[in-house]
Parts: C-alpha cells; structure tokens; sequence
C-alpha cells in the first residue's frame, strides 16, 4: 500500500474491518469461524452484502443512503479496503464493516441459509477471453450458494458492461430453480439507486452498455 493507504489502514481499520481466521492464504475463512454480526454491528439490522466493492465509489454513498441496513462487504484486495474505510470515515458511515475475504469462502462459512436481505455484485471482473471464463464469479454453483444464503423474495442485484458476460449471468441465474429474474433482458433498466462511479462513466465513455439485473428468491 501506498503511505496514504497505510495511514488510513492504520487509522480506520478497528472501526470497520472485521477480523477472522485463515487457512493458508491471507484471504481464505477456516471454516469452525463463529461470526456474529449482530455483536459487530451493534445492532440487529436488515443485512445486505456486498461482493467486491473496490475502493467504495459507490458502497460509501449507497450505506449512507440506508442507515437502517447493516452492510457487510467482501473485498480482497486490501490498498482498495485502505481507500474504502477512509472514505467512509471522511463522511462518517457507520454500518458497513468489511473482511479482507473471498466471497465465496466468506458466504460459505461466515453467513448462515436466508440470512440476507440483498446481495449486491457490481462490476465484477469479466474475465473477457474465452479460456479464462471458467474463473467468472457466477457459475452455477455460485448461483446456489448465494440462493441459499438469501432470503424469501431477496433480491440480488447485478451490473456488468460486458455483454458477453451479462448473457453468461442470464444463461446461469434464468435457469436456476430458486431464482426469478425481475425484468426481461432487454428491458432492465438501469437501477437508480447505484452512482455513476468513474470506472462506469470511462465504460460508458467507451460505448460500453451497462446492463443492471435483478433476481428474487423464489422460495
């Protein structure tokens, strides 16, 4: 990290960053980890989850937006948590906490079945050529895993601008039994409650589509 990154790491890190034990890589979740988050947050809240939010160009104002709603965040790349938890202190957010974890390590063995009230995964990296498709985050078995963890008519909101990618989401979550998508593909529109960070506005700038989907648990 950067000296800045180091400072804010330093600074912030105790109020928002949640502790858990490993195996043997530094964003791995042993598996006996007891998490209670309602002790973490102080509070009991609605729970909603967000998969990677980078630097939080757009978890900081959406968490501020929602004071009601615990935020939990998986993030592994730790200069980006750095920046993270100095922009929620600078505008003094107070219900999101992150762990330096892999998300599917995290969901598995750190939240229980129907314990989510949303799910967000915005952006998350294509994996543009053919043979490294098989590393995209939503595959089937992803799929399952965090249908499991949401609740009853939970939704899980997506946003890519890959197209490929966005069909590859619809190819997967359409087929999957314990999911319903909220809009047909063409006709989703863009979530209103999601900012235009910089990274979709030089996207866009590109002549890059967004295409926002939602899914509910169905059951």
């Amino acid at each position: 990290m950067r000296a800045g990154q180091r400072r804010a790491w330093e600074q912030h890190r105790s109020a928002f960053v949640i502790d858990v034990p490993r195996l043997e890589t530094s964003t791995s979740v042993r598996p006996d980890c007891d998490l209670d988050l309602d002790e973490e947050f102080g509070r009991q809240a609605p729970l909603i989850v967000e998969i990677g939010p980078g630097t939080g160009d757009s978890l900081v104002p959406m968490a501020r937006a929602r004071p009601e709603c615990n935020i939990l965040a998986f993030e592994v790349y730790q200069p980006a948590i750095a920046r993270l938890l100095n922009g929620l202190a600078a505008d003094e957010v107070d219900n999101v906490r992150v762990i330096a974890a892999d998300a599917v390590a995290g969901l598995t063995h750190l939240l229980p079945e129907r314990s989510v009230d949303e799910l967000w995964t915005f952006f998350p990296d294509p994996w543009p050529k053919a043979r490294h498709h098989k590393r995209r985050l939503i595959q089937p078995a992803f799929a399952d895993l965090v249908a499991s963890r949401l609740k009853y008519r939970a939704r899980w909101r997506l946003a890519t601008d890959c197209s490929g990618y966005a069909e590859s989401i619809r190819g997967v979550l359409d087929d999957h039994p314990g999911l319903v998508a909220e809009h047909e593909y063409e006709g989703a529109p863009r979530w209103a409650s999601r900012p235009l960070t910089r990274f979709e506005q030089r996207g866009v700038l590109a002549g890059r589509p967004v295409f926002d989907l939602t899914y509910r648990r169905a059951s």
